[in-house]
């Protein structure tokens, strides 16, 4: 169950959507037992958080002792022509 609010703390807000997704959105609520209200706070929450790059930097480290990932790159044969 969701959190509660204080509605008091909150602006009033008029928004503009089309049926299909309003459609998809009363969904989600209902299978998450929270109000359509509830399912667009959260979705204006996330798109509200600062958004972070991705970053694969270092993403594929060797473990210390290991020969780092590409050490046989310049080794691996090249597959053979496709047409003979």
């Amino acid at each position: 169950m969701a959190p509660e609010r204080d509605t008091y703390g909150m602006k009033r807000t008029t928004i503009m959507a089309d049926e299909e997704l309003l459609e998809r959105l009363r969904r989600i609520a209902r299978l998450e037992g929270i109000s359509l209200a509830e399912v667009i706070r959260q979705g204006m929450e996330m798109r509200a958080q600062p958004q972070r790059k991705l970053s694969f930097i270092g993403a594929f480290k060797s473990k210390p002792g290991l020969p780092p990932v590409d050490w046989n790159a310049d080794m691996v044969p090249e597959p053979p022509p496709w047409r003979s």
